[in-house]
């Protein structure tokens, strides 16, 4: 029996880790990556410190997933967590957990692993063509006869099996650019809208119709606003409620702790045209207690020096304050009703009312939806074309979620195509 040859599109960490997967199975893999080298994105993702995954229990972990928790609680139980620490090892990798919970490679970077990981997949005989970018498929062959765009010119590619793997649509200039999505459609593959994951948003202050006022923007882009608890309502199960941290920028807001709700926000910006979150800007402390701190006299101290004093507002967040009241406002309302303006602090409505483009989100959702594959992750209307990692319909929050499903996802799609071609699993 021939050895089947097995063409993968995608050099992300979703087509390196089915391509580790299928050559231990002692197929023949090219992978074609449209870049002039591969896992670029994985790089930069690594670049302030690689966040591989997650240590929470596996429960919890996979209830991150939101309405694809059934799908990717699948890939998750046949390459855990621990699995791709395991796995790193097998590297040279260590990893540890930091105080969040967040698993990281005790270097922090992701070059030393991906220089690891390509030299161990050469050796294992992976044949690797950068600069070759998919063109669709032979008119009126095979899905799994190929066209490329290569350095010397068109390239017609026959092969056993095709692995797409080729991201969403977020940081384009990496390579991960949304390209195959007319190519799918034009065959009829069923695929949901690329949407921004993991994004920022756009405000409009109250009553402006308009982002932050010029000083705001100029004075504070750029600016951490630490130690708030952001609240957001979207009917749509449990209220998300957290403390972190968040940046802000010219237009809006951005960072963890608004990644963390992104999914929930977008939605209810596309269901309503805005979506209102509740900031707590004094996170460790009751209405009642903060009240009293701020009724308190201030004797001759400024207003500015009594927020500072009364409630540790100061910096980024005392000028928040000045976006939605002019100081007279405010030393009003200290005067007439301190416990109303202890209530305004601890849930402060900021109007958000547009997702920043995809191309500067960290990831999206949407993509190749569930019911366009089986149970093998083979397209149904192409047979012999498989489909792993970001580019299917799913998303995951920052954290080491959006990783590690990645990688269980390709070593579940390796696992179907060894299955369709008859191959030990």
């Amino acid at each position: 029996m021939s050895t089947p040859q097995i063409a993968i599109i995608g050099g992300g960490p979703a087509g390196l880790m089915t391509a580790e997967r299928l050559l231990q199975a002692g197929l023949r893999v090219d992978l074609f990556d449209a870049m002039p080298s591969v896992g670029r994105k994985f790089l930069l993702a690594g670049k302030g410190g690689l966040n591989l995954t997650h240590s929470e229990p596996i429960g919890p972990f996979t209830e991150r997933y939101g309405d694809r928790t059934p799908e990717v609680a699948r890939w998750l139980a046949g390459f855990p967590p621990q699995a791709l620490r395991d796995w790193a090892h097998t590297l040279g990798v260590e990893t540890f957990v930091g105080s969040s919970g967040r698993v990281f490679p005790v270097e922090m970077k992701a070059a030393p692993l991906l220089r690891a990981w390509l030299h161990r997949l050469r050796a294992q005989g992976l044949r690797l063509h950068a600069r070759h970018r998919w063109q669709g498929w032979c008119e009126g062959d095979l899905p799994t006869s190929l066209r490329f765009m290569s350095p010397s010119g068109p390239l017609l590619i026959k092969t056993d099996a095709v692995v797409l793997a080729l991201g969403g649509a977020s940081w384009p200039q990496l390579g991960s650019d949304g390209a195959w999505v007319p190519w799918l459609d034009s065959r009829g593959v069923r695929i949901a809208p690329l949407q921004a994951a993991n994004c920022g948003f756009d405000v409009e202050t109250e009553g402006s119709g308009k982002s932050w006022s010029p000083y705001f923007a100029q004075r504070f882009a750029g600016a951490p606003m630490k130690s708030v608890r952001l609240h957001c309502r979207d009917g749509f199960g449990p209220d998300f409620d957290r403390q972190g941290e968040f940046v802000i920028t010219e237009t809006g807001i951005e960072g963890s702790l608004v990644y963390g709700a992104s999914s929930r926000i977008r939605d209810t910006i596309g269901r309503n045209g805005h979506a209102t979150v509740q900031l707590d800007l004094v996170p460790g402390r009751s209405l009642e207690t903060l009240g009293a701190a701020l009724a308190r006299d201030r004797a001759t101290r400024s207003l500015p020096r009594h927020l500072k004093m009364a409630a540790g507002l100061e910096g980024v967040k005392a000028a928040l304050l000045r976006e939605r009241f002019s100081a007279f406002a405010l030393a009003d309302m200290l005067a007439r009703d301190p416990l109303q303006l202890a209530a305004e602090l601890k849930s402060w409505p900021l109007k958000l009312v547009a997702a920043r483009p995809v191309a500067e989100a960290i990831s999206t959702s949407g993509g190749v939806r569930f019911d366009a594959i089986d149970e093998q992750y083979m397209l149904r209307n192409l047979p012999g074309v498989f489909c792993a990692g970001e580019m299917l319909d799913w998303e995951a929050p920052t954290g080491g979620y959006l990783l590690s499903a990645c990688f269980a996802s390709a070593v579940a799609t390796a696992s179907g195509v060894l299955s369709v071609l008859g191959r030990p699993t």
